[in-house]
């Protein structure tokens, strides 16, 4: 079965219908995934909309479907965002690309003090449409029938400001992530700084706001992988798995 999403036309369609994936989505349908007349094809449109389709016709740049059936998959009342500090390399790009195969519903990019990587000016914008372009391709991926957010670039000022419970991935403090409560919340933020961990003047303005400190385990994880390990906990802790 292959999975595949138009983001306009899914969102509308009903059963009976036809569809075309053309372009980039087509060009995967028929070369990379060799789908074949006849195939069962999923469709989404990233917004909850699944549709079970039957390919048709079956061309490099023109696929044609018929819509079976349309399902649609709520969102989750309780969403989990995760605040990933800029990193120098693939770091980040890597944390964005996991946390989304886990379940994470928004994603915020976050200039920290000892970022390395700087999003300013058109590099704020490529570099959005980057971890975009990340998501998209995971969600897929994953089977998803919500793609996660990428919000704009956020300061710490901005980050603190933030609506619902702020849980700062802190090495160094003596509250497990397994531990600390969570009722009542509708988001939960995690916020991971980067490499040179996050800035003493940071924790404490993202404290002054209600943040609290949580730690993973006796180790010190990547900033690659504390938010993808932190939103397993999470999602165990939920009932999600």
């Amino acid at each position: 079965m292959a999975l595949h999403f138009l983001q306009d036309a899914a969102g509308a369609a009903q059963p009976g219908d036809e569809l075309e994936l053309t372009g980039p989505e087509a060009h995967h349908a028929a070369v990379v995934r060799r789908v074949r007349p006849g195939e069962a094809v999923t469709v989404g449109d990233g917004r909850g909309v699944w549709l079970d389709t039957e390919a048709i016709e079956v061309e490099p740049k023109r696929v044609r479907l018929r819509i079976g059936a349309r399902r649609v998959e709520e969102p989750a009342r309780l969403r989990l965002a995760l605040a990933q500090a800029l990193a120098k390399g693939d770091r980040d790009e890597l944390a964005v690309q996991a946390a989304t195969e886990l379940g994470v519903d928004e994603v915020v990019p976050w200039q920290a003090a000892r970022s390395i990587s700087r999003w300013e000016g058109a590099k704020a914008r490529k570099g959005r449409e980057r971890w975009q372009a990340i998501v998209r391709e995971a969600a897929k991926q994953a089977h998803r029938a919500w793609v996660p957010e990428v919000g704009e670039v956020s300061t710490t000022a901005q980050l603190a400001a933030r609506a619902g419970l702020l849980l700062v991935l802190d090495p160094w403090t003596d509250v497990p992530l397994s531990g600390v409560a969570l009722e009542g919340a509708e988001t939960i933020t995690l916020v991971v700084g980067p490499e040179g961990g996050i800035a003493p003047e940071e924790l404490e303005r993202l404290e002054a706001a209600g943040a609290r400190r949580v730690r993973l385990g006796t180790t010190v994880l990547r900033t690659s992988t504390a938010g993808p390990a932190a939103l397993a906990v999470l999602n165990a802790r939920l009932g999600r798995w």
